[in-house]
């Protein structure tokens, strides 16, 4: 890319959240150049993920900020970089994250966490890590970011590792969607849930993550996939993940848990929860087999859930794990994903069911809340 920009205020098209729960504006922001250890990314394609949602209506914590820029899941190219940046350069192809790598923290080193203790999520703030302010502002005044990502801008400044180098052969408005919700249900049944050929799985909640979810488990030759949800609607479509059976919680008048281990003789091997609902995580972790079933906590929950269940149940050695975007570790795993798209081992095109300009950004909360959407994908030149 061209180094005209570089150093320099960069003026842009951004959809900014004034209000919570209110229609996002399309507004012309200036985007600061990049600070020691950041970087300046040119924003190609992006989608809307469940968290957005979440965080729009105000439903993540106490110190929700606005006016912000939303975004968390995109595609582009870096525009320019900070000083001390040495994993990036102008021109590369890159996925912005929302989690990072430092390399340095006790987690990073560690073969069994990706929670960085340096660049791990932060829903809390809206400012850059190295000098508390934002990069983003309108008339003179800053609008905060989100995930330290806001990729709802044609262009956005993240930290330097936060942000994940790919093959630039890659499709960008494919392998967008690997920058969170894919990566975070694939993970968790490849890297944590681990289960074995022929094996029986549950995934409840069939979004992107439970899809995704779903779609790991395929790949790992689970025999059984049950897919819960209490939209019918979603059946039909979640077939192609790999889904051989199908219940919605709503059909039973006995817990959905009871149904699945009547249904497998004593419970699955393996479930996934993949809708942020307390009751859903308990329900999926009754509805293991005792001796060996694992449970695996997906979805982003409410801080002040509280997740109760009989303390018999893990006597009789059942296993609950969480799990934060699969357990990739961004900068070291994902590009490895990258590439399992591009062999064909993993198919992404039917994880996108809508496409849409950027100036029509607010159709695809619309979509979401109706249902009706696996992932929009945002064409940020539209």
């Amino acid at each position: 890319m061209s180094s005209s920009t570089a150093g320099r205020v960069i003026k842009c098209r951004a959809a900014v959240a004034w209000e919570e729960g209110k229609p996002l504006a399309i507004e012309e922001v200036e985007v600061a150049p990049p600070e020691a250890g950041e970087v300046r990314l040119k924003i190609l394609y992006t989608s809307l993920c469940h968290s957005d949602l979440y965080f729009w209506k105000s439903k993540g914590g106490r110190n929700l900020l606005f006016p912000r820029i939303l975004g968390h899941e995109a595609a582009g190219i870096v525009e320019s970089i900070g000083e001390g940046v040495t994993n990036l350069k102008p021109g590369d192809h890159v996925l912005p994250v929302f989690t990072g790598e430092c390399g340095e923290c006790r987690s990073c080193k560690s073969e069994e966490s990706n929670l960085c203790e340096v660049l791990r999520l932060n829903t809390d703030t809206g400012v850059m890590l190295s000098d508390g302010k934002s990069r983003f502002s309108k008339d003179g005044k800053p609008i905060y970011h989100f995930l330290g990502t806001s990729t709802f801008s044609e262009y956005t400044v993240s930290h330097a590792k936060c942000v994940i180098k790919i093959n630039p052969a890659a499709p960008l408005d494919k392998v967008c969607v690997l920058s969170c919700g894919i990566c975070t249900g694939l993970g968790a049944t490849l890297n944590v849930a681990k289960p074995k050929p022929g094996s029986t799985v549950a995934v409840f909640g069939l979004g992107a993550v439970g899809l995704a979810a779903a779609e790991g488990a395929r790949l790992s030759g689970a025999s059984r996939i049950i897919g819960v949800d209490i939209l019918s609607s979603r059946q039909e479509q979640a077939k192609s993940f790999g889904i051989t059976d199908f219940v919605n919680p709503k059909d039973h008048d006995k817990p959905v848990q009871q149904v699945i281990v009547e249904m497998t003789d004593g419970g699955v091997d393996r479930a996934l929860e993949c809708t942020g609902h307390v009751e859903v995580a308990i329900a999926a972790f009754e509805s293991v087999h005792d001796g060996w079933g694992v449970a695996v906590l997906v979805g982003l929950p409410s801080s002040e859930d509280e997740f109760k269940t009989k303390s018999i149940n893990l006597l009789y050695e059942r296993t609950v794990k969480g799990t934060f975007y699969g357990n990739y570790k961004p900068l070291s795993d994902i590009p490895s994903v990258v590439e399992k798209y591009m062999n064909k081992e993993l198919e992404l095109e039917k994880f996108i069911t809508h496409s849409i300009p950027f100036s029509e950004i607010n159709k695809s909360f619309d979509l979401m809340l109706k249902g009706e959407s696996i992932r929009c994908l945002i064409c940020m030149e539209g």
